[in-house]
């Protein structure tokens, strides 16, 4: 009997059902006179949101780090910058004695109308599994937990707690649940959190399909399975689902449970079992506080907030060069909309983060200017509600008395947030209008966006000069884009999403939100750039889309293929080189098209990328290793993955419509 099932042994009945939910709203629960020590759980993904209760009674949170959200984090597309950043949070948690921090979210943006999109990484599944694995790699190094989440199809937070998401096996293999099995099998998460939303019928608390057959026994994942708040509604089904942890705490459940092992129901071995797992991790977690750092540099870490929000922010539209903003062309400089001076950094609900400090992008723009630019700064709408008595008359005339005009507009948290979805792909229409007006009265006109996810921009794209996505790229995003948009960074973020034209464009758009009961996933696997590649489809910005002050020439495809342990590798090598003035970073991606279709197949998939610096005039060789995995689909009739043998073509891009070599491989 080893120590587990020795403490198990001696626990009561009430301490059992008591061990697997909370002890109360963060908190685990402890049993002294055995040695069992009770955890803290907290919110995030992108800082630590940590609730205390003030001298006067009232609920206050503690400041923290707000680190650009996984929606601008994915724009990054480098994974080494996201394990940096997750060895930062771990950094935070420790000083706030958090030992779980509730994240990554790694849901595929289905519907751009989903409200927490800014939550979660992109609509590929190999882009959010890779980004992901390395958020939950660098934070357990440092000795704190993740909880991965939300599993699985939670496409939507309308209806979130009702809805039953319906997937076809294949669609929800190949897409839904690849980045969930990216992530356990590369990084083990400690805890996976599941969704409030039924699979195919049932609540994923209570899925043992989801939970125990796939995440357990096909995934191999070692950890515990938590509920999202006040997600389970059987505590015995959900049990036997094999979820460990119910939080928080509520006694009706806690008497469901005991109801049914008094029935039977519910066996000593499943409960004894479940509690092995619960103890296992609550003890890891425990003993891993030995390695956490005590050193916290809150500098250092606004620092990596910056180079986060640097790297994760994209240039969208450049017309006629007119950004970086120029001293020898701009005199004076409009800048326009409270937005600038107090940026929206995150969306609303359970990830919301009070930031540490707050860059302004208005201060850091007046800044760089010095005395080479006069810089007005106009407010026409307080926090973008339009008040009688204030006209939008001050912002045209500032535009029209100066050179060029930065604009910046945005989503709060209002519009962004958990618990309800976006009710328009467009901006407001205040803003929209304000657009309109001040490009009119200037035809430099620049608009920067703060969102977490696709804008519907067709009303006014094509009347300004250019457009910088600076997402919600947390508390440096104000000085972040001043740097951006005068040059003192070079922008290199790519989209991790596509923009379509409108949302009656997207795939879903037919089915979401469903019914009230079910939303039929019937566009299967053709979603995002999928969807728009397959099918020809118009978009605004295609999904890895992203400009740069520099340039980028790809040269010298060269494919090779070994036969290892009796399986084809695939080794991809080509060369890119900066053409350009300025030092550059750029995104490489290279996707995979199958030429001869023998199922339904996307007309191409992301299998590889990666993130390459390069001097002016500088070149490097890029290596990409591809096995099986990056040419299979899922059999239906085999219940497995499969790789039909046959040619292949390899498309290197700059984005999904952007290719600039091929090749063809045959397997």
């Amino acid at each position: 009997m080893n120590i587990k099932e020795e403490i198990i042994s001696k626990l009561s009945l009430e301490e059992k059902i008591r061990l697997l939910s909370g002890k109360n709203h963060w908190q685990t629960v402890d049993i002294e006179r055995l040695g069992i020590p009770s955890i803290t759980v907290s919110d995030g993904p992108h800082g630590v949101r940590k609730e205390y209760t003030a001298e006067d009674g009232s609920k206050k949170t503690h400041e923290a780090v707000s680190f650009p959200t996984s929606s601008t984090m994915a724009s990054t597309w480098n994974p080494e910058l996201v394990r940096e950043v997750g060895k930062a949070l771990a950094r935070e948690c420790s000083r706030l004695d958090v030992d779980i921090l509730l994240g990554p979210g790694t849901n595929i943006k289905r519907t751009p109308l989903c409200g927490r999109n800014f939550e979660y990484f992109s609509e590929d599944p190999l882009l959010a599994g890779e980004m992901t694995a390395a958020y939950i790699d660098g934070m357990q190094s440092q000795g704190v937990g993740t909880s991965l989440k939300h599993f699985a199809g939670n496409n939507q937070e309308y209806d979130r707690n009702n809805v039953s998401s319906e997937i076809d096996e294949r669609t929800l293999r190949e897409i839904y649940l690849k980045p969930f099995e990216i992530a356990v099998k590369k990084s083990q998460p400690w805890t996976v959190m599941c969704a409030y939303n039924r699979l195919n019928g049932i609540y994923c608390s209570e899925n043992k399909f989801l939970l125990s057959d796939i995440l357990r026994d096909e995934f191999g994942f070692h950890g515990i399975v938590m509920s999202d708040w006040w997600a389970v509604h059987d505590r015995a089904k959900s049990l036997k689902a094999s979820l460990e942890l119910e939080m928080p705490f509520t006694e009706g459940s806690a008497e469901v449970l005991r109801a049914a092992y008094e029935r039977g129901e519910v066996t000593d071995e499943e409960m004894d079992a479940a509690l092995e797992r619960l103890l296992t991790i609550v003890y890891k977690i425990h003993d891993s506080r030995r390695i956490r750092t005590g050193e916290y540099d809150p500098e250092k870490q606004h620092m990596l907030a910056k180079e986060a929000a640097l790297e994760g922010i994209v240039l969208l539209k450049n017309e006629e060069g007119i950004l970086p903003v120029s001293k020898e062309k701009v005199k004076r400089l409009a800048v326009i909309g409270q937005y600038a001076k107090m940026p929206l950094i995150q969306g609303g609900g359970s990830a919301r983060v009070v930031p540490s400090r707050l860059d302004s992008a208005f201060d850091r723009i007046v800044e760089i200017a010095g005395e080479d630019i006069e810089v007005d700064y106009v407010e026409p709408y307080v926090l973008w509600n339009a008040i009688p008595g204030v006209d939008v008359n001050k912002a045209i005339e500032a535009a029209v008395n100066s050179d060029m005009a930065l604009l910046f507009v945005g989503n709060n948290y209002e519009i962004e947030g958990e618990g309800h979805d976006r009710f328009s792909m467009k901006l407001l229409p205040d803003m929209e209008n304000l657009i309109s007006r001040v490009a009119s009265a200037n035809e430099n006109t620049v608009v920067v966006i703060q969102a977490g996810s696709a804008i519907d921009m067709t009303s006014w794209i094509n009347k300004v000069k250019a457009v910088v996505l600076q997402g919600h790229s947390g508390q440096a995003a104000g000085s972040a884009v001043a740097e951006i948009l005068f040059g003192a960074a070079n922008p290199s973020g790519k989209l991790a999403e596509t923009f379509p034209l409108s949302i009656e464009d997207t795939p879903a758009y037919g089915t979401y939100p469903g019914n009230g009961f079910a939303a039929w996933y019937s566009e299967g696997l053709m979603v995002g750039y999928r969807y728009y590649d397959t099918y020809n489809k118009e978009v605004l910005f295609p999904f890895g889309h992203g400009l740069s002050y520099t340039a980028f020439e790809y040269s010298g495809l060269d494919i090779s293929t070994q036969v290892l342990e009796g399986k084809k590798k695939v080794t991809v090598k080509f060369k890119v080189k900066n053409t350009g003035s300025v030092q550059g970073k750029e995104v490489v991606q290279l996707y995979v098209k199958e030429m001869i279709l023998r199922v339904i197949r996307p007309e191409k998939e992301l299998k590889a990328f990666g993130k390459v610096e390069l001097m002016p005039g500088e070149e490097k060789e890029i290596r990409f290793d591809l096995d099986e995995h990056a040419f299979e689909y899922y059999s239906l009739p085999r219940r497995d993955w499969h790789v039909e043998g046959g040619k292949y073509k390899l498309l290197i891009g700059a984005s999904s419509r952007d290719i600039r070599l091929q090749g063809i491989v045959e397997i």
